[in-house]
């Protein structure tokens, strides 16, 4: 089920999700200091493309804090808006439920990527 669920994500907009997560890494990237951050960013871009059939647990300590407080003023908020956009954008309709709740947990994802960990 989650194969199917992640090819309809990918056709029908979990490519706009993707490319702003690897839009996101490449600018990290373009700074020294910004190489570990951007390379979060392409991970995440991936769980974006296809987030079916995974699970994400947080953790993390006070590094992962202080990288979630940067990222959050630098990059997090866009994300986390597109995100929850499309989120309720999908909840309106019931076929597009559990597409939303992927958006939903994209989001938070986006508020706090560091310290979290994507699990099969």
């Amino acid at each position: 089920m989650s194969f199917l669920g992640n090819i309809l994500w990918f056709l029908c907009g979990g490519v706009l999700g993707g490319l702003s997560w690897t839009l996101a890494g490449v600018l990290w990237c373009i700074t020294v200091v910004g190489i570990p951050v951007g390379l979060q960013c392409f991970k995440l871009a991936g769980l974006s493309f296809f987030p079916f059939g995974k699970d994400i647990q947080y953790g993390g300590g006070a590094g992962s804090f202080l990288l979630n407080i940067i990222w959050l003023l630098v990059t997090g908020i866009p994300l986390a808006l597109e995100h929850l956009t499309c989120g309720l954008t999908l909840c309106v309709t019931i076929i597009g439920i559990p597409f939303g709740l992927q958006h939903f947990k994209l989001a938070k994802l986006a508020l706090m990527p560091f310290g979290a960990e994507v699990r099969n």
